[in-house]
């Protein structure tokens, strides 16, 4: 943690919940009709896409599950 009125503390968290509200919820027309079927979307969301199939620029364009797999296969190289 840093000190206070330090931005670049929040700067991760921020980025994503930007993402999120842009790519799902602001798009959603009418709003949710539950907080269940919020969190359902919000959740297939990050699961299903974020992590699996939406590109990152700070990976080097690979989907954050990808990125992971090619670290553990250099990583855990059989002798």
């Amino acid at each position: 943690m840093s000190g206070k009125g330090n931005c670049y503390a929040n700067a991760v968290a921020e980025s994503f919940f930007k993402t999120l509200k842009t790519e799902l919820i602001y798009l959603k027309k009418g709003g949710y009709k539950s907080i269940v079927e919020a969190k359902r979307e919000i959740f297939e969301y990050i699961e299903c896409f974020y992590k699996s199939k939406r590109l990152h620029s700070a990976l080097g364009y690979n989907s954050p599950k990808e990125y992971l797999e090619r670290y553990y296969r250099g990583y855990f190289k059989c002798a």
